[in-house]
């Protein structure tokens, strides 16, 4: 007995198999990024790539104590996990009445607990502040990327098809 070969079997196959392609490009995550955005355009301004621990601050110059103060975050999944902070000198702002030690001239905040946990922060990046981020040592002049634009940033997963476009 000889085998028939029936082309529109093999044709409803094949669209099967590229319609669940497109299904898993399109909704499986593949990538974690880190995400600056303006928030009132949604304009992207950087889009970088972050993993679980993943290290990101925020440095800047006080706008009152004309002091440097850094913010640190550990990325949780879709989470910023603020973990540290280090400023020179106290003022409006940063904490008081806790515990911290010294380090290169700098209070250093480092509770066992997190002082936050946001799914995104919002910043407005000045040029008198200086706002630099910081994703796993790499150096981003934040007021020069978005033109001093208000901006959020947060953590998001992207598929395939995303991070090809």
């Amino acid at each position: 007995m000889s085998r028939v070969f029936h082309p529109n079997v093999f044709t409803a196959l094949l669209v099967a198999a590229i319609l669940v392609f497109i299904a898993v490009a399109v909704t499986v995550p593949v990538e974690t990024v880190l995400v600056v955005e303006d928030i009132e355009t949604d304009e992207r301004y950087l889009t970088e790539p972050v993993s679980d621990e993943s290290t990101v601050g925020l440095e800047y110059t006080h706008s009152v104590e004309k002091s440097r103060v850094y913010d640190e975050y550990r990325v949780d999944d879709q989470t910023l996990v603020n973990t540290r902070m280090e400023f020179e000198s106290y003022g409006w702002g940063l904490p008081t009445g806790v515990d911290v030690t010294t380090a290169d001239g700098m209070f250093v905040y480092e509770p066992s607990e997190p002082i936050a946990q946001l799914h995104s922060l919002s910043v407005s990046p000045g040029r008198t502040a200086g706002h630099t981020l910081i994703i796993d040592d790499h150096r981003y002049d934040l007021v020069t990327a978005t033109n001093a634009s208000n901006v959020c940033i947060h953590v998001e997963q992207r598929s395939l098809i995303e991070r090809i476009l």
